[in-house]
């Protein structure tokens, strides 16, 4: 069964006196929330202040879910066809999505992990106990390879029609909420679909009704993308890499490295909400508040990049504002 190597503690005086010199700035200037991923960067860091990552990089992980081909009555789970995983994973290749395009405006390097399928959870398992040890492996080494190549900054995304009813699946399991309480809109769904999906989870919250353990769900309601999310969070944790999340099925990979390797959550800064409970209950899960509150639905890292610009940023003026306070208490 799948090791996850233990995570160090950011330093926390980092974090301490970076807060410390901004409260009490000469300049007399208050960045509110602005301050925290500042802050956090500088115990992920150890440095005072933080520095402005120098190899930041977005690994999109790209799966089809076999449950986007489920349809009620005609009427499918999501706003888009199976089809436009890869459509919409071609479209990254070829830099013309949005993140795409937002990434490298901010000089943010991008990579694709493609990773296996998953199977239709609501009749069969998501996968095998084998190929979720191959998924959590290739998560694993896609943050071992990067972070080898000097990356110091991480921002995974996913690719996948059907990957908000997967995350609904997993959270509500781990935390036994209800199927028609936890199920959000997706993609943007009509009432009809919503119906489609909250069948579709409660077929696959039957399945799993005795489970408990974390890498039991991540493999009978989970799948390769999920596992491989979780696989890359927990090693990048272990490695001291900051990860920047915004997505359902991120936040709760994210919850199930932090089951299986505590101490994960505080190199994760969230980036954003959306409108899926399942989203919602994983922050609170991770007790991670986000930095923005734009919504977003198109995944891909797209809404971590939003908040990336501001990250940056704020990095830039908690700088000028440290470097203040340590010439007003240095005036020689």
């Amino acid at each position: 069964m799948a090791q996850f190597e233990s995570v160090p503690v950011p330093d926390a005086q980092a974090a301490d006196a970076t807060a410390l010199a901004l409260g009490s700035t000469p300049l007399d200037v208050s960045l509110g929330t602005v301050n925290a991923p500042a802050v956090w960067l500088s115990a992920c860091q150890g440095e005072v202040p933080a520095h402005a990552p120098r190899r930041p990089r977005l690994v999109v992980f790209v799966g089809e879910n076999g449950i986007a081909t489920r349809q009620r009555d005609g009427v499918g789970l999501s706003a888009f066809a199976p089809e436009a995983t890869a459509q919409q994973a071609q479209q990254l290749a070829d830099g013309l999505s949005p993140a795409a395009v937002l990434a490298g405006r901010l000089g943010v390097g991008l990579r694709t992990v493609d990773c296996p399928p998953a199977a239709a959870i609501d009749v069969e398992n998501a996968c095998t106990p084998e190929g979720l040890e191959e998924a959590l492996a290739l998560g694993a080494r896609a943050a071992d390879e990067e972070i080898d190549a000097g990356t110091d900054f991480l921002i995974p995304g996913d690719l996948g029609v059907g990957s908000t009813t997967v995350a609904a699946v997993v959270m509500a399991r781990l935390t036994g909420t209800e199927p028609v309480v936890i199920v959000g809109p997706g993609s943007g769904i009509t009432d009809e679909a919503w119906k489609t999906k909250v069948a579709v989870l409660r077929d696959a919250l039957f399945r799993t009704r005795n489970l408990s353990d974390p890498l039991e769900i991540l493999q009978v309601s989970g799948g390769p993308t999920l596992a491989a999310l979780t696989g890359f969070i927990g090693r990048a944790a272990a490695r001291r890499t900051p990860l920047l999340i915004d997505s359902p099925l991120l936040t709760v990979a994210a919850v199930l490295a932090e089951r299986l390797a505590p101490g994960t959550r505080r190199w994760i800064y969230a980036a954003n909400t959306s409108r899926e409970p399942a989203h919602t209950l994983a922050l609170q899960d991770l007790g991670l508040t986000p930095l923005l509150n734009t919504l977003t639905t198109t995944g891909q890292g797209l809404g971590s990049l939003f908040a990336y610009q501001l990250l940056a940023a704020s990095l830039e003026l908690v700088a000028d504002e440290v470097a203040a306070v340590q010439a007003a208490a240095d005036p020689a």
